[in-house]
């Protein structure tokens, strides 16, 4: 086992390390975070979003997070609990923002959105998300 105690070992590690890098330096970048291009009034939403921390919850690249992707969202078809298939159109999402527990998607459980946006926001801040949500494609 003396091989291993000098230049050998050396000579493993090394060529270890290179092989690491060369792995790290030929795998593709990672994406930059993905932002959809924005009307005014999607980019007002945006902000009403931000302010409110809807983003903590909802990605808008299509990773899973604590509630649903926003990602391809508007227009798509959403399993519901209990096997009803609802389209996503602007009535679904403004009921979803104003009474989140009324129809809860599949695989998401009910009272981890607030329960009080339907109340604390406004119907046109409502609207503005909504633009927001359909601009994320």
């Amino acid at each position: 086992m003396r091989l291993l105690d000098g230049w050998y070992l050396r000579l493993i590690i090394s060529l270890m390390l290179v092989f690491g890098l060369l792995g790290c330096i030929s795998q593709e970048k990672a994406p930059a975070s993905y932002e959809p291009p924005l009307s005014d009034v999607a980019k007002e939403g945006k902000a009403i979003i931000l302010k409110n921390g809807c983003r903590g919850c909802h990605t808008i690249d299509g990773r899973a997070g604590r509630g649903p992707t926003w990602k391809g969202l508007y227009g798509s078809e959403v399993p519901l609990q209990g096997g009803e298939v609802v389209l996503a159109d602007r009535e679904y999402l403004r009921e979803s923002i104003e009474r989140p527990n009324r129809k809860i998607v599949k695989g998401y459980l009910p009272g981890v959105m607030p329960q009080d946006f339907g109340k604390k926001l406004f119907e046109d801040d409502i609207d503005k998300i909504l633009e927001y949500i359909m601009a994320v494609k």
